[in-house]
């Protein structure tokens, strides 16, 4: 079933996708913002704006990617004390445009009163947030398990004070990729939530998942993991390896694609949009989350044999669209807020 799927969606997608003034000067560790920090690599923060009382527009260079990368940062209304942090990653696009966070969802406002820095890294579009065994003609260098894992976090613990305690959720493509980065780098996590993303990329059926979720934007994946035998895939398998998720707060969720409430013109996302995002969204965001739905259920049994406690939220309807995942962020903060020592 979930081969045929995963088969109904490239067929459907091939058809017709074309969906407070920063101070440096403030000590480290007192809840403010740290300042500066260069890494041994060379990995630093080279321009921080103020963008409102709360907001951070953060460019970093990445040295893994010889690159400068935007992160948006919500500061918690009290920063008398040092917080924690929670990573949010966009799907396919990276976050750049207005599939994201800040732009789809009501985020930044259900945070605001939550002790907790909000931080979204820009890019990364179609990379699963991976390390790429070659670089890519169109994409390039990819090393964002390495940016997100070992130069970023760093470096935001020291400019903004934070406590060092982290989670990370992720919608879609980085559904897949919040999975992964717990078991790459235990401990840098103490929850994590997954939104409508796919977690056995390893099998026949997954791999053409990511081929084709990395060909939309013109990669080849075969510079990320290699041929279809290659081992990197099932060591990227967060399905393979999930006995590194064991001791993580977990929340799973997906919809299983049958329309919803949000799938209407009457919907903000789509009341400008005209009736064929809907229908693009009914039918080609139907299936994707039906297929999806599979992989999540995979996923829950996978962890229920592992004796690994998750919170697991298999809705009775939704497609695969920003409205429903905004749901589900707001759903998984007690989820999210235990493991990182918050009040829900």
């Amino acid at each position: 079933m979930r081969r045929l799927a995963i088969a109904i969606v490239s067929g459907v997608l091939a058809a017709t996708l074309t969906s407070a003034p920063f101070l440096p000067s403030a000590a480290a560790g007192t809840g403010g913002q740290g300042g500066s920090a260069v890494a041994p690599d060379g990995s630093r923060i080279v321009n921080t704006r103020a963008d409102g009382d709360r907001h951070l527009v953060l460019t970093v260079f990445c040295a893994a990617m010889n690159s400068e990368f935007t992160v948006e940062v919500q500061r918690p209304a009290d920063v008398s004390v040092p917080r924690p942090v929670l990573y949010l990653l966009s799907g396919g696009s990276g976050g750049k445009g207005p599939a994201s966070w800040d732009h789809e969802t009501h985020a930044g406002d259900f945070l605001a009163d939550k002790d907790i820095n909000v931080v979204q890294p820009v890019g990364g579009a179609a990379s699963y947030y991976a390390d790429w065994r070659a670089p890519d003609p169109l994409l390039g260098v990819v090393k964002w398990k390495t940016y997100l894992t070992e130069e970023l976090p760093p470096l935001i613990d020291v400019a903004l004070g934070a406590n060092g305690v982290n989670a990370i959720a992720g919608v879609s493509m980085s559904g897949t990729s919040v999975l992964q980065l717990p078991i790459a780098e235990p401990g840098l996590y103490r929850a994590v939530a997954a939104y409508s993303g796919c977690a056995q990329i390893s099998d026949p059926a997954g791999q053409s998942f990511v081929r084709l979720t990395v060909a939309y934007s013109g990669g080849d994946a075969e510079n990320m993991y290699g041929p279809p035998d290659d081992p990197l895939w099932a060591a990227n398998d967060p399905y393979v390896n999930a006995a590194g998720l064991r001791g993580l707060d977990l929340y799973l969720s997906s919809g299983n694609g049958l329309p919803g409430p949000y799938d209407t013109t009457r919907d903000r996302h789509l009341v400008d949009a005209g009736v064929g995002a809907l229908a693009n969204q009914i039918v080609v965001g139907g299936v994707i989350e039906a297929a999806v739905d599979h992989c999540t259920r995979a996923m829950a049994h996978r962890l229920a044999e592992l004796n690994i406690p998750a919170t697991v939220e298999l809705r009775p309807y939704g497609t695969h669209s920003w409205g429903y995942w905004d749901d589900e962020l707001a759903a998984s903060w007690p989820v999210l807020a235990h493991g990182v020592g918050l009040p829900a």
